[in-house]
């Protein structure tokens, strides 16, 4: 793998998700459809690839170069600081949920991230920030049946000796729960929780009822979401960027290779009381958004809802379906405890991964910015919770 070289991708989109779909930790947040949303909303996308001459020949995507196929790849994200000044040139890097590459081989891992430190000290960036699924282990730690992944132990303390910093803003949720989909339902439901399986059928015995989305209900949909953050203390975005993100998934699914999504909402005689937006891509299906009324949680509809996607995922063809996160730290006290216990309910098991690591390719600006921005996040989060009020205020 020594002849391997990073190479800026020039290709279609629908290219680059089948290169990508086939390699190791593809993931919905590396799509070319996941870039364009984040381009509308102030960041460039920088796809690269790393392929080489002595890498097997095989039909090569359109617009990569190399005489064998991308065996790693990123969808690097960039984003000016500031917009003039003597400090406009300076940016930050981000690959969400990348670079996609078999971590275990050395070689490439240590070719890749040479790479990828030199693109953020061409491009002046302050740090380019990484979050792969590379996983330390599954199970929680409280848990016997819990496992750790040595080898990814054994990454970590080499990202450590590259100046490498495990960062103080995650991004993504750094451990997440995944259910297997390869049983039958049957097995599946066996393998719930028998609480969960009974809420199930208690939904459907109370009438609740699931259905696809229309995409004029989008509005309606925000409208939920808003109340669900207010109700349970999270913040969300404004109106625009979840409407661009629904928008750009919310299609027929035609080929696994190319990312969907689905929305799906939980009614009680019409009324929609609760809804959860899945995406699929590469055999995965994504629980990336969920929303209720305050109305009707009694009737367990997010019971049913969560039933209903693993039947959809199945029959898309995916193997695994992503939760979309678990605590950090596996104690009651966790805000995301009581997410996670209801997670865990459908028979998922935690997968703990290395979470968002920082390449500081600024040693002068990376401790300002990071002592700056955990202050600005707070100030954005606080007018964010107003504005969502002003939002369910002029409903």
């Amino acid at each position: 793998m020594t002849d391997v070289s990073m190479q800026a991708f020039k290709g279609a989109g629908v290219d680059w998700n089948a290169l990508t779909a086939r390699l190791p930790g593809a993931h919905l947040l590396q799509t070319w459809e996941w870039a364009q949303v984040k381009a509308a909303f102030g960041w460039q996308p920088m796809p690269v690839t790393w392929s080489g001459s002595d890498v097997p020949h095989n039909r090569t995507p359109e617009g990569t170069a190399g005489a064998g196929p991308p065996v790693a790849a990123a969808m690097v994200l960039r984003r000016p600081v500031l917009s003039r000044g003597f400090a406009k040139r300076l940016c930050i890097l981000y690959a969400p949920k990348g670079p996609l590459l078999d971590w275990g081989a050395p070689a490439l891992r240590g070719r890749v991230l040479d790479d990828l430190e030199g693109l953020a000290r061409r491009h002046s960036a302050i740090f380019l920030k990484m979050d792969p699924d590379l996983e330390l282990g599954r199970g929680y730690p409280e848990n016997q049946t819990a496992s750790q992944n040595r080898d990814g132990q054994a990454i970590l303390r080499e990202l450590g000796r590259r100046r490498w910093r495990f960062s103080g803003d995650q991004i993504q949720f750094r451990n997440t729960v995944v259910l297997d989909l390869s049983p039958s339902e049957d097995e599946l439901l066996a393998g719930m929780k028998q609480k969960t399986r009974y809420n199930i059928r208690l939904a459907e015995r109370k009438g609740v009822t699931v259905r696809a989305a229309a995409s004029a209900e989008l509005g309606m949909l925000y409208q939920m979401y808003a109340e669900t953050s207010d109700r349970d203390g999270f913040v969300i975005r404004n109106a625009d960027y979840y409407r661009t993100v629904w928008e750009t998934f919310l299609r027929p699914l035609a080929d696994h290779n190319q990312p969907t999504a689905d929305a799906l909402i939980a009614e009680i005689n019409g009324e929609p009381i609760a809804a959860i937006f899945v995406f699929y891509f590469a055999g995965r299906a994504y629980y990336l958004y969920g929303m209720s009324r305050a109305a009707h949680r009694d009737k367990m509809p997010n019971h049913l809802l969560q039933w209903e996607a693993i039947r959809r995922a199945k029959e898309h063809g995916c193997r695994v379906y992503d939760l979309w996160g678990a605590p950090d730290e596996f104690n009651e006290d966790d805000p995301m405890w009581g997410v996670f216990r209801f997670k865990e309910g459908l028979g998922g098991q935690v997968l703990r991964t290395a979470g968002a690591w920082d390449y500081p390719a600024s040693a002068l600006w990376y401790p300002v910015y990071t002592r700056l921005v955990p202050r600005l996040l707070d100030i954005m989060r606080r007018r964010g919770r107003t504005q969502i009020r002003e939002v369910l205020g002029g409903a």
